[in-house]
């Protein structure tokens, strides 16, 4: 199925009613996994056209995105990379923890950007940055789709590179599911239970009675009703 390009037509937007000159994308990835860190990408790319086949990173394959992601790294003209670590989530909540790994993306940039275009309905950067939220903005903004394929490509191969150097992780499959609840990765949790790199807040355990007494009290029953729709996505 066939996708529109993503465009400039937002950041030219920001540039005409805000002043910004200099505006950045951003997008995470690892939301709805149960183990590794959320991984935030700010790309900023000015209004040059982008390279063929950009798109929101989900509906581009594997082969694809891995192809994409070294020619983006080289076409943006600047891109950040900031995570948030399982313990940060458990520890902070996914919102707070969101907000963190951006605000390490952002700061990674060379430069301060005047305006975001943050991917999604929730604004989960908020003060100071001038935030503009885009729902489905990986696939209709051009700063935002580089930032998702970065992002993506980036996390994925951390996830691999996770399983590879110890053997520990072989059941777990990280390299197939980057973290996500895939069968496999269920069925080791049941055998072998959460590892240093899960998100031990999570109601995943909940359904593992022999680890449940691992499980990390979340810090509030508020911020946890905010989070819960995060934990049941697959994004392979």
């Amino acid at each position: 199925m066939p996708y529109e390009p993503p465009t400039h037509t937002v950041e030219r937007s920001l540039r005409a009613t805000t002043g910004a000159k200099i505006v950045a994308g951003v997008d995470e990835v690892g939301r709805g996994a149960w183990a590794g860190p959320v991984t935030v990408c700010a790309a900023v790319t000015g209004l040059r056209r982008p390279p063929a086949g950009l798109t929101d990173s989900k509906l581009i394959s594997p082969k694809r995105r891995a192809e994409l992601a070294p020619v983006l790294e080289s076409w943006v003209t600047a891109y950040g990379i900031g995570d948030a670590s399982p313990q940060e989530i458990d520890d902070l909540g996914m919102t707070a923890a969101l907000r963190l790994a951006a605000v390490r993306a952002l700061e990674a940039l060379p430069v301060r950007p005047d305006a975001v275009i943050l991917d999604g309905k929730h604004d989960y950067l908020g003060s100071p940055w001038q935030v503009r939220t885009v729902i489905k903005g990986d696939q209709s903004c051009v700063a935002v789709a580089a930032a998702s394929v970065i992002a993506k490509v980036r996390r994925d191969a951390a996830m691999a590179e996770l399983g590879a150097r110890n053997g520990e992780y072989a059941d777990f499959a990280f390299e197939a599911n980057a973290g996500y609840p895939s069968p496999v990765h269920r069925a080791a949790l049941e055998e072998r239970g959460p590892t240093a790199h899960h998100r031990l807040s999570w109601s995943y355990l909940d359904a593992l009675p022999r680890w449940q007494h691992l499980k990390k009290v979340r810090f509030s029953a508020e911020a946890a009703a905010l989070e819960s729709g995060g934990q049941l996505g697959f994004d392979f």
